[in-house]
This record gives C-alpha cells, sequence and structure tokens, in this order.
C-alpha cells in the first residue's frame, strides 16, 4: 500500500538533492549554511516518523540557527541563461502548460480511481490520504511529461527545485511550521480561549452569526499567524465543532473546507505570509515590499464576503 509516508520519503530526498547541490556549488558564498539547511529538512522528513519528538525540535532548531547565522544565500550560476529562456517559451508556446495543467487533472483522477483499486484484497493507496498521494503521483508524471517533452537533462529537475527553494529561502518551511504551532495552539486548549471570548462578546445565538464569526475569524486568525494550516485548528476546535457542528448540526465537511478558503483569504492580506506575499515582491524586485498585499485585498475581502454565503446556504444541507 502507498501511504503518506512514501510521499514523505520522496520529498526527503529532494530536499537531500537540494542540499547535494548546494554542496557543490562553490559560487554561493553561503553553501555551507544552504547544505546544512535543506539537509537538515531532509532528515524531519525521511526520519521524522522514527525520532522521538525531541530529536525532530533539536532539528528544528538548529534549522533556525542555521538560518540565522549569516543566514541562507544564492549561487550566481543558473542552469539557463534568460536568452535561452525566452527562445524556449518562444518556441513551445501554450504547450508549455501541458505539465502544469497534467497536475490537476491527474490529482482529480487519482482521488477518484485509486479508491476503487486493490491489491489482493487491500487497497492500492492508502484511502485517507488519497488526495496528497494523487497529488503527488501526478507531480512525478507530470515531471516526466516535462522532462520527455522539453528533453532536460535529467538534473535538470533537482537542479531547478534548488534554485527556487534557495530564492524562497527559509519561507518555504514556513507552512509546515505554523501547521505544527497550530496544532500545538489546539493542544494547548487555545480554542477554548477564543470560544470563550467570542461566546462572551459576540451574540452566537444564531446560525448566521456564528457562520460569520467562524469564517471572518479564521481569515483574523491566519492574518496574525501567516498561514491558513496554523488558525485552521484553532478555529474550528473552538467555534467550527462546538457550534457550528454540534450545536446547530452543520455538515462539518463542508465547514472545514470554505472555512480553510476563509483563512486563505486572510494569507492574501498578511506579510506574515512571507512566502506568498513578501518573497514573490522580493524576486520580482518591486520598489513596494507590501505591492502585492495592496493588489490582493480587494479580492480577498470579496472572496471572504462569498465564502460566508456559501457556508449559510451549504453548511445546513442535509
Amino acid at each position: 500500500m502507498i501511504t503518506l509516508e512514501h510521499i514523505y520519503w520522496l520529498t526527503g530526498l529532494m530536499m537531500a538533492g537540494v542540499s547535494i547541490v548546494n554542496w557543490r556549488d562553490r559560487s554561493n558564498p553561503r553553501r555551507l549554511n544552504n547544505t546544512a539547511f535543506w539537509g537538515i529538512y531532509a532528515v524531519t522528513f525521511l526520519a521524522g516518523t522514527y525520532l522521538p519528538d525531541v530529536v525532530s525540535g533539536f532539528l528544528v532548531i538548529g534549522m533556525v540557527l542555521v538560518a540565522s547565522i549569516r543566514g541562507l544565500g544564492q549561487g550566481r550560476g543558473e542552469s539557463a541563461t534568460r536568452e535561452e529562456r525566452e527562445a524556449s517559451a518562444i518556441r513551445w508556446g501554450n504547450k508549455l502548460f501541458i505539465p502544469a495543467l497534467a497536475i490537476p487533472i491527474l490529482t482529480v483522477l487519482g482521488t477518484v480511481l485509486f479508491k476503487k483499486i486493490t491489491i489482493g484484497g487491500s487497497a492500492l493507496v492508502d484511502v485517507k490520504q488519497v488526495t496528497v498521494i494523487s497529488l503527488a503521483i501526478a507531480t512525478l508524471i507530470a515531471l516526466t511529461i516535462g522532462l520527455v517533452m522539453l528533453r532536460a537533462p535529467l538534473s535538470a529537475p533537482i537542479r531547478e527545485a534548488r534554485r527556487l527553494l534557495d530564492a524562497v529561502g527559509w519561507a518555504a518551511v514556513l507552512p509546515q511550521m505554523l501547521a505544527a504551532l497550530g496544532a500545538l495552539f489546539a493542544i494547548a486548549g487555545v480554542g477554548n480561549v477564543v470560544s470563550g471570548l467570542a461566546q462572551r462578546w459576540i451574540p452566537l445565538d444564531h446560525p448566521s452569526a456564528v457562520i460569520a464569526t467562524y469564517a471572518i475569524g479564521m481569515a483574523v486568525f491566519t492574518m496574525i499567524m501567516g498561514n491558513a494550516f496554523a488558525a485552521f485548528p484553532v478555529m474550528t476546535a473552538g467555534i467550527g465543532l462546538p457550534l457550528i457542528v454540534q450545536k446547530f448540526g452543520g455538515d462539518p465537511t463542508i465547514m472545514s473546507a470554505i472555512g480553510m478558503l476563509s483563512g486563505f483569504c486572510g494569507t492574501l492580506m498578511t506579510p506574515m505570509a512571507a512566502n506568498f506575499n513578501i518573497v514573490p515582491t522580493a524576486l520580482l524586485e518591486l520598489p513596494d515590499e507590501n505591492a502585492v498585499i495592496k493588489v490582493q485585498i480587494p479580492t480577498a475581502l470579496v472572496l471572504l464576503a462569498a465564502n460566508i454565503l456559501l457556508m449559510n446556504f451549504l453548511v445546513f444541507r442535509r
């Protein structure tokens, strides 16, 4: 059976490859920092399941120390010049979207089909993680399509992965770290505190008021934390489950899906989501570091209002 653990191993191998490429790049003045940072990150994926929690914690602290001491850097060399990239784009045109579009299409197909495929009476993939596993398999197939179509060398994927990760830097691991922080907050009882405050200051006797509080709370808490995965366990434990689901009988699946979308609206409006909003500004060398956020705020507010209306309409339909 293909499980989420196999996807972790695959991710760990990629991070290990990025670490090795950094080690061999002497044009990067901070190659040792990059090598250590991505190497430690690789260990968390490859062996994290088998390591004691305290060891995983020390590994995370090690990553923080490496990123703090002199920081991470980028090599000067590129796998292709700008002129070569432009010529390739002109040559292939819209066909360049084939590998990218293959990922969502194959992910949806895998999510539907893998649930029905069994070998010796056992499911081919873990049905609880079928979407994530389908995404990983779709990405591998799309990568193969891209390599064959563009006739790129086998080393191109790991070198391009290294180039992108070095450009993004430590912000690449921010979603995972913030999601872990959100889970920690939920265990610590922050959700109960949020629930108590909400019920004390907001009239939550009507389902629509509860839904609006939950959706707006997801957006606001995401803006504070920088990631919807960190806000989700806190807001869902504090307001979503006890009020929307248990008190008013709402559908937990619909609530969770639209709740996450509401959180993503907050992602569009905060500099705390550095990997989404600050890094692109730096890569594009825009003079205003908040330029991306300013453009996204109107869209985020409209989407948040739409999510509140959708949840009101759908979550209580049985």
